[in-house]
């Protein structure tokens, strides 16, 4: 019984070590959109075109540390009740200014049920100065402010000062090498 013993405890090590650890980089397309690696950092889907013009598709690490999360492929129910797509590039602010979108992501079945994605737009709204349950209290038609502080998001900077006779309507040309 004792080589049984080690030979289950050595494969159990393995399953852990295979199945139990997501690492970005070794995911699918299909599943990488939304999926927190075994590290807590968010998995990020990129676009390589090779010279040839052929697109190429890569699931990466991204910096962004998920709260609280970690080994997590997001379900197709989460997906789908938060009007989120898979082949989503990137990570981007930019859905929760579409009310469609604000609208799904502060739905019940999202909102309540999607820890996850929750956590993501709850982070990506803060970065842009929104307080995302403050978003959802007001959805629909009444949640236009909050998304507009999105599209101003800070005040500008003051043009610096210049000394006079600065002029940047004209540049020298480069020298030619």
């Amino acid at each position: 019984m004792a080589p049984s013993l080690a030979f289950a405890l050595a494969f159990a090590l393995l399953v852990n070590g295979v199945i139990g650890n997501i690492e970005c980089e070794n995911l699918k397309k299909e599943s990488c959109a939304y999926a927190v690696s075994s590290s807590g950092k968010r998995c990020v889907l990129e676009k390589h075109v090779r010279r040839s013009g052929v697109e190429e598709y890569a699931c990466a690490t991204s910096e962004i540390v998920a709260d609280k999360l970690k080994n997590l492929i997001e379900s197709d129910d989460c997906i789908k009740a938060c009007g989120l797509d898979r082949s989503a590039l990137g990570i981007s602010s930019d859905s929760l200014l579409e009310s469609c979108f604000a609208a799904k992501l502060c739905s019940n079945e999202c909102y309540g049920k999607c820890p996850n994605i929750v956590d993501l737009y709850f982070n990506l709204a803060a970065g842009e100065g929104v307080y995302l349950p403050k978003l959802c209290e007001t959805k629909g038609g009444k949640g236009r402010r909050e998304m507009t502080e999105i599209k101003s998001s800070g005040n500008a900077a003051e043009s610096p000062e210049y000394p006079k006779g600065v002029n940047f309507l004209y540049s020298p040309s480069p020298a030619p090498f």
